[in-house]
């Protein structure tokens, strides 16, 4: 075979993948979460949280409308209703001998939610997610505890938005 016939072969089969890759790259379906043309924003400002159970819970709770209304509050007429349930606590990691106490320690807090239509009840999306955060304990009783609480909401915040991704991934189906 010459080396005219062998060049003619590989520039027809580099054509021919060439062709062969653009079809399938045709075929993604790749598209921004939150564009226009999804419809996400406004099925999640038709979303309604159910009421929390405790500090931790309202704080996320919060988070979860700022993200879903953009900033609007909640909406009076529900599409989809999530059943939140948030659950937290915090636990010393670097035991100190000489004091008998933690030095540091890290808050986890987990939500676990059910998304579903308001209309029939159906269950489009349920799931769970945790974050942790970390903190130092200082030696005042005080600023230990307004340690704690602001490491409650750090963690808070980012289990909420976490869960308001997965509602989004949900409704732009």
């Amino acid at each position: 075979m010459s080396s005219d016939n062998l060049f003619k072969l590989a520039r027809a089969a580099g054509v021919a993948s060439l062709i062969a890759v653009a079809g399938l790259l045709s075929s993604c379906q790749v598209r921004p979460l939150y564009a226009e043309s999804t419809g996400v924003n406004q099925k999640l400002a038709d979303v309604s949280f159910s009421d929390a159970g405790s500090r931790v819970g309202q704080v996320v709770r919060n988070q979860l409308i700022f993200i879903a209304g953009r900033g609007a509050g909640e909406t009076k007429t529900p599409k989809y209703t999530v059943d939140l349930s948030v659950s937290s606590g915090t636990g010393g990691v670097i035991y100190l001998p000489s004091s008998d106490t933690s030095g540091a320690g890290r808050t986890t807090v987990t939500a676990a939610f059910t998304l579903k239509s308001a209309s029939d009840g159906k269950v489009l999306k349920s799931g769970s997610r945790a974050v942790t955060s970390l903190v130092d304990f200082p030696t005042q009783e005080f600023a230990k505890a307004r340690a704690i609480r602001d490491s409650e909401d750090r963690a808070a915040r980012e289990v909420a938005e976490l869960v308001g991704a997965d509602i989004a991934a949900a409704l732009s189906r």
